[in-house]
C-alpha cells in the first residue's frame, strides 16, 4: 500500500499540477523571503512565467526593493528548493 503523500506527489506531477502549487506556494513564501519589515508594506500577488508581481505600499519602498532583489529572488528559490522565480515586478 502507498503512502498519501506518494500518491498525491505522483498524481500532481501526472496531471501538471505541481507546477501550479508550487507556484501558489511562491506567493505564500513571500513574507518569509522578503522578512519581516519588508512584509509589512509589500504583498505578493501573483506569479507569471517565473516572475512575481508584488504590490508596494509607495514608489519608495519599489525604488528600495530594486536594490534587494536579487538576493528576495535566492531566498525564494532556496526555500522552493527548485529556482521557480526569475524575476521580481514590483507594481
Amino acid at each position: 500500500m502507498e503512502k498519501l503523500k506518494t500518491v498525491l506527489e505522483k498524481t500532481l506531477k501526472e496531471t501538471g499540477a505541481q507546477e501550479r502549487v508550487t507556484q501558489g506556494r511562491a506567493i505564500t513564501l513571500w513574507p518569509k523571503a522578503a522578512g519581516k519589515e519588508i512584509s509589512k508594506v509589500t504583498e505578493a500577488t501573483y506569479l507569471k512565467k517565473g516572475v512575481i508581481f508584488v504590490k508596494t505600499e509607495n514608489p519608495a519602498w519599489r525604488n528600495e526593493l530594486i536594490f534587494q532583489k536579487e538576493e528576495i529572488i535566492n531566498k525564494i528559490n532556496s526555500l522552493l528548493e527548485k529556482k521557480i522565480i526569475k524575476d521580481i515586478r514590483f507594481i
